[in-house]
C-alpha cells in the first residue's frame, strides 16, 4: 500500500505494510519481552520502508494521565503493601492515582510492567528484577524507578536498603546477645551469580562479610521462597544443632515459616534466636514478636514516587538512593542458654512417632 507524501505515518500504516497488529508494532518499537526475531525483523522492515519515527514527544502531545504504575512480585507478600502505602500517602493530596498490576509468577514481572506501559501511565515502580538492559530501554521512554536494585542505571532512578548495613546489623546482635553459631537462610536465587545486584545476594554477601569479621565461620541454609520450604529446612536444622542457634533469615515471610519451626520443636528464644528483614506488620503481633531489620517500606514508597514527579518535572540524571535500615529487637531473639537442653523429651517423643 503507497502512503501520501502528505501524510504523516503512523504505528497503524507500519502494521498494515507489516501485516501485523498494532499491538506487535507497539511491542517493537518498545523492545517489548518476547518479541520474536521473525516478528521484529518484519516490523524493522516496514518501519524503514516507510520512514516512520516515533516521536519522543508523543506521550507528552497526548497529555498526562495522572497515574502511576506499580508493578509487585507478590500479592502475599506483606512488605509490597507498606510501598504502596507509602506512595499512595505521599499522593493523597495530588491529581495522581496508582495502579497496581502483580507479576504473573511465570513471566517474571515483564507483562505486568508492559501492561502499565500499554494503559500509559506517567511513571512506573517496578520490584521485580527484570534484566537491567532492559529496564534501560523501557526507562528511555517514561520514567522508571526500580526497587531493590543495586546496579547501576543510566535512564532510570533505583531505590534501595542498604542491605550490607542490615546483614552486619543482624549478625552483630545475634553476636551481641552471644549467639557463636549464626546461620543465615536465604532463597536460592543467592547462589545465582548474575543475582549480585539484587537484595538477597547483597544480604547474603552481607552475612559473609560480617561472620567472617566477627571470626565465625559462615554457614548458609539456600531455600526456595515458599514459607513450607523455610520451615522444613529450619525443623532439620535445629533438629541436628547440639546447641544454641541464632538464625538471620532473608525476609520476614520465610522468618515466620523459621518461627513455626521453632515452637513446633518446644524450643526457646534462647535456644534457637530469630531475626527476620522487612519487619512487616505481623512481625510486631505478641503471638509472633520476631526481632527483624527495619527497611521502611512506607519510605520507599514516598520515595519512589517523588523520583517519579522529578523525572516528570524535567530530571534527567539517574538517581540512586539509599534507606538506613535499623534492628527492632523483640522476643524471637534472646541471650543462649547452653545448658538448656534443644527440644523437651516431649517433642522428641512425638517427633519419632510421627516418623
Amino acid at each position: 500500500m503507497a502512503i501520501n507524501a502528505q501524510h504523516s505515518v503512523t504505528i497503524e500504516d507500519v502494521a498494515r505494510t507489516a501485516g501485523v497488529s498494532r499491538a506487535a508494532v507497539s511491542k517493537v518499537i518498545r523492545d517489548a519481552y518476547g518479541v520474536s526475531p521473525e516478528m521484529r525483523a518484519k516490523v524493522q522492515a516496514a518501519i524503514d520502508e516507510l520512514g516512520y519515527r516515533p516521536r519522543v514527544a508523543a506521550r507528552a502531545m497526548r497529555g498526562a494521565t495522572y497515574t502511576f504504575g506499580v508493578e509487585i512480585p507478590s500479592i502475599l507478600n506483606q512488605f509490597f503493601p507498606k510501598i504502596i502505602n507509602g506512595a499512595s500517602q505521599t499522593l493523597a493530596d495530588s491529581r495522581y492515582q496508582l495502579i497496581i498490576a502483580p507479576a504473573v509468577p511465570e513471566d517474571a514481572g515483564f507483562k505486568a510492567i508492559e501492561a502499565l506501559a500499554d494503559r500509559q501511565v506517567d511513571g512506573i515502580v517496578v520490584i521485580t528484577r527484570v534484566p537491567y538492559e532492559w529496564l534501560e530501554n523501557l526507562g528511555r521512554k517514561l520514567p522508571l524507578v526500580a526497587i531493590g536494585s543495586h546496579y547501576a542505571s543510566k535512564n532510570y532512578d533505583t531505590l534501595v536498603g542498604d542491605d550490607l548495613l542490615g546483614a552486619a546489623l543482624a549478625v552483630r546482635h545475634l553476636y551481641d546477645l552471644g549467639h557463636r553459631r549464626i546461620v543465615h537462610l536465604t532463597l536460592n536465587e543467592s547462589r545465582d551469580p548474575s543475582n549480585v545486584g539484587a537484595p538477597h545476594s547483597v544480604r547474603q554477601i552481607g552475612y559473609e562479610r560480617a561472620v567472617e569479621e566477627l571470626g565465625l565461620s559462615p554457614e548458609i541454609v539456600w531455600v526456595e521462597p515458599d514459607v513450607a520450604a523455610a520451615e522444613a529446612s529450619a525443623r532439620a536444622l535445629l533438629r541436628s544443632a547440639d546447641g544454641p542457634v541464632g538464625l538471620f533469615v532473608s525476609h520476614d515471610e520465610l522468618a515466620l515459616g523459621v518461627l513455626t519451626a521453632v515452637a513446633d520443636l518446644g524450643l526457646t528464644p534462647a535456644q534457637a534466636s530469630v531475626v527476620g528483614y522487612d519487619d512487616i506488620d505481623i512481625a510486631a503481633h505478641p503471638r509472633m514478636s520476631l526481632t527483624s531489620i527495619n527497611q521502611s517500606g512506607t519510605r520507599m514508597g514516598e520515595i519512589a514516587v517523588r523520583l517519579l514527579l522529578e523525572r516528570i518535572a524535567g530530571r534527567v540524571e539517574p538517581v540512586h538512593e539509599v534507606v538506613t535500615p535499623k534492628v527492632m529487637v523483640r522476643g524471637s531473639t534472646a541471650a543462649p542458654d547452653p545448658h538448656t537442653p534443644q527440644s523437651t523429651g516431649t517433642v522428641a517423643r512425638a517427633t519419632q512417632e510421627s516418623r
